[in-house]
């Protein structure tokens, strides 16, 4: 009798060994993680009709000759080539394999398709407080792998969006974002640079569906169409268009330092407060070049608009606005201020109805 409770002991001590156990053989590095990781993203070089570069971006490997990453990467390009981290081989895109633009997401075909895959995850268990891995090339800085944790889960309208505190920026777009298993559990799409690690991604699930359509190969020249009635990111922060409105920029100072000022406008009825906006600054050619995030703090009552400052880059600024003409010591206040040469764009993310 005591030697049949000795094995049946060792037996459990098995089983409980394989059910608990298990988990921590799944569980990686770090290190193994980024070095799996890198051998499957890849750097996103987007050219215009003359082969000039227009954008940078990340992605990375899905299955065969396929690579997923944001649609707004590659808008407006007319060709483009991806490079995995570290490497000096460019694979040239041959187009558009299938597209989501409600939740700016698109899989890319290219020539070569003999490397490594990364496994997606299942976003749906995803928990507030996971270790999370960014991965991709911000302002072009190749193989840049950061770590955080999913810090909300947030409802946008019917989908949802990863809140993560792993730092990215422009450059991070489309690159994927793993778990503690090394799944990829989103795709990088968005940061606010006016908060402290408010990044988002876009859950992988919704990658999962998309790779379920068949593939229909289309050039990059039509990565606008179709246009997406609604995008995810549009709603982001809710009040984006609902009464609150951002016009009239202008370039204050006459060295070129990046300082400039917009009209915030109250279209409603009451007063507002707390406002976030979202300006993107594009070169002549049309190429975002720079952004900005401004929290106006104060209020701004019914029907009345209220002036604010920021600041980017000089070199922005230099892109953006009309050569400076006349003496350039002339103090700013003996001249107006100027009207950028190209396009700015202004987008109220979020305001709060003031009793």
């Amino acid at each position: 009798m005591i030697r049949m409770t000795t094995r049946w002991y060792a037996f459990l001590c098995v089983v409980i060994f394989m059910l608990f156990g298990a988990s921590s053989v799944y569980t990686q590095t770090a290190q193994e993680i980024a070095r799996k990781a890198f051998g499957s993203t890849v750097l996103l070089v987007m050219e215009d009709a003359n082969g000039q570069p227009l954008s940078l971006g990340s992605g990375f490997f899905v299955r065969e000759g396929e690579i997923a990453s944001n649609l707004h990467v590659v808008e407006g390009a007319a060709s483009g080539y991806a490079k995995l981290v570290g490497e000096k081989t460019k694979y040239d895109i041959e187009g558009i394999s299938v597209v989501d633009p409600e939740r700016d997401l698109v899989v890319l075909k290219i020539w070569d398709g003999r490397l490594q895959t990364l496994h997606l995850g299942d976003s749906d268990a995803v928990q507030v407080g996971e270790s999370v891995y960014a991965v991709g090339n911000p302002q072009g800085l190749e193989g840049t792998f950061s770590q955080g944790i999913v810090s909300s889960i947030r409802e946008v309208g019917t989908d949802k969006l990863l809140q993560i505190t792993a730092p990215i920026s422009p450059g991070s777009s489309g690159g994927p974002v793993l778990n503690g298993r090394g799944e990829v559990i989103g795709i990088s799409v968005a940061t606010f640079k006016g908060g402290q690690n408010l990044n988002f991604a876009i859950p992988s699930n919704y990658l999962k569906i998309l790779l379920t359509k068949a593939p229909l190969l289309k050039p990059l020249s039509q990565a606008e169409a179709p246009q997406a009635q609604r995008s995810i990111l549009a709603d982001l922060g809710g009040r984006n268009t609902e009464g609150v409105t951002g016009e009239k920029v202008t370039w204050d100072s006459y060295t070129q330092s990046g300082e400039y000022s917009l009209s915030l406008h109250n279209r409603l009825r009451e007063t507002v407060g707390n406002i976030y906006c979202l300006v993107i600054f594009y070169d002549t050619s049309g190429s975002p070049i720079d952004f900005d995030v401004i929290n106006y703090s104060s209020i701004i009552p019914a029907g009345l608009a209220k002036r604010l400052n920021g600041h980017v880059e000089g070199i922005t600024e230099q892109l953006n606005s009309p050569p400076l003409g006349g003496s350039h010591g002339a103090h700013p206040s003996w001249r107006p201020p100027r009207t950028p040469r190209s396009k700015i764009e202004i987008r109220v993310l979020n305001f709060e109805i003031v009793p």
